[in-house]
């Protein structure tokens, strides 16, 4: 690793806001974000952290099960954000959030999330696909100085654990161009068990590697010279609960790429078949001729 903190550690100090002490007509927390090489606001992060503190004004029985959000602008790691809760509507089994995370007074995320307490009901999911263990997976990013083409940062740095099927796209894209893929992930480490903050790490974790689906179709890897990618907006529905320090697969599918914009699609199991959520992004996404001729 890059210093001596652990990252799983690290996630957990990202996504523990400070309640700004003072509510007007909307609940104020803040929080800091991960340091990035390119100085950009992992969007997952602040995914997480809009659900964290929308979360805190809840009582804990009544969890997410949906959320839509819009990345505004791109947020800057050296600066503290804003979390601002207004309370939309509480029912007798639904309340409804939204949370808007400020820079320099500025938005740069934007979210509406639907919450409810247990409840029984139909009950189906669709099954989990048959794909190799996750220990039959190489771990492509072991080396301590191994890092993100786009991003820069190092592997050794993030707290979480992939494994791609059937091959990362880091450098190249092996086998057939397709619009879909598998990832394992999990947490490097154990978290605590505290659900709601689970809930909040699978959407931290459900926005690192969706947007492939759409450059494996094209044979496009993160490397390719001059490729610009930006998340536009992300939704997600939470079905099942799920520990994200035990292996989940992430099934990823992009049913349409046009005008410079892509949408991916994904479900999101535990190990043995539960389908714990849904996720959907469009991204922006530009790959330029490669003057290499690859």
């Amino acid at each position: 690793m890059s210093d001596a903190i652990d990252p799983v550690q690290a996630l957990l100090g990202v996504l523990s806001l400070r309640d700004a002490g003072a509510r007007t007509s909307e609940d104020i927390f803040t929080g800091i974000s991960h340091p990035m090489p390119t100085r950009r606001v992992y969007g997952g992060q602040v995914l997480a952290q809009s659900l964290v503190a929308a979360s805190r004004t809840l009582p804990p029985e009544r969890r997410v099960h949906s959320m839509h959000g819009y990345f505004l602008r791109a947020g800057d790691v050296a600066s503290p954000i804003t979390f601002a809760v207004d309370r939309i509507h509480d029912g007798r089994s639904f309340s409804t959030r939204r949370t808007q995370a400020f820079q320099e007074g500025l938005p740069i995320f934007s979210m509406i999330a639907s919450f409810q307490d247990d409840d029984g009901g139909l009950d189906h999911a669709e099954p989990m696909p048959d794909v190799p263990a996750p220990e039959d997976i190489p771990d492509l990013e072991m080396g301590a100085a191994a890092q993100h083409p786009m991003t820069q940062r190092l592997f050794a740095d993030r707290p979480v654990d992939l494994r791609h099927i059937p091959s990362p796209l880091y450098e190249r894209v092996e086998g057939e161009s397709v619009p879909r893929q598998a990832v394992w992930m999990r947490a490097r480490s154990a978290m605590p068990d505290d659900l709601l903050l689970h809930r909040a790490a699978l959407a931290y974790l459900s926005d690192l590697t969706i947007q492939e689906s759409i450059l494996r179709a094209h044979g496009v890897a993160w490397s390719h010279p001059g490729l610009k990618v930006a998340s536009l907006d992300h939704a997600m529905w939470w079905h099942r609960d799920a520990r994200v320090d035990e292996w989940l697969l992430y099934v990823q599918e992009s049913p349409s790429a046009r005008g410079g914009r892509g949408l991916a699609t994904g479900r999101i199991y535990s190990r043995d078949g539960v389908l714990a959520a849904s996720v959907a992004q469009e991204i922006m996404v530009r790959v330029p001729d490669d003057p290499a001729g690859g």
